[in-house]
């Protein structure tokens, strides 16, 4: 089945429009759940565009991208953590989320995961409880001179058993 939305490796020349959606998607979508204060010391974390590179290239890290346009990104650590899931304003309700999750949990399982954890905002809680995360620990990060709420979320992976060597599938 083809996914909804096309799917490519992150390329470093990405590293600065990343920036720009990662910022974007922080500051117009988390309105309700963090403050002014919050959203900037958040988008600050990616703010050295090296430093976010670094990040991005060490994990597995997909890109939906349409048309030119940059949709969302969403990165695998270890094989077991999604570390950043983040999507542009405009196309919130898209279904690129959901998208980009589907493919790192597939990857994950391929892998051999059998769970994956994820540190959720408060702002995506519900859209990773729908998809079947459950909160295991509630977080507070110190960012700059704030703090920043968080849930730590894990899934169960289930996969296909392989069949074993002589039998049919």
């Amino acid at each position: 089945m083809k996914p909804p939305h096309p799917l490519r490796p992150f390329l470093p020349t990405d590293t600065v429009r990343l920036q720009d959606l990662f910022a974007q998607s922080v500051e117009e979508l988390t309105q309700e759940d963090y403050d002014e204060d919050q959203r900037l010391a958040w988008i600050s974390r990616a703010a050295d565009a090296a430093e976010f590179a670094t990040r991005l290239s060490a994990n597995l890290t997909l890109v939906v991208e349409r048309d030119g346009e940059l949709l969302g990104f969403a990165s695998l650590k270890d094989n077991t953590e999604i570390d950043m899931l983040y999507v542009h304003p405009f196309a919130i309700g898209e279904g690129v989320a959901t998208t980009l999750l589907d493919a790192l949990e597939r990857l994950a399982a391929a892998r051999g995961a059998k769970t994956l954890t994820a540190d959720v905002s408060d702002t995506a809680h519900d859209f990773f409880q729908g998809r079947g995360y459950q909160p295991t620990r509630r977080n507070n990060i110190p960012v700059d001179d704030v703090w920043l709420a968080s849930t730590t979320m894990t899934k169960a992976l289930t996969g296909k058993a392989e069949p074993k060597t002589g039998e049919r599938p």
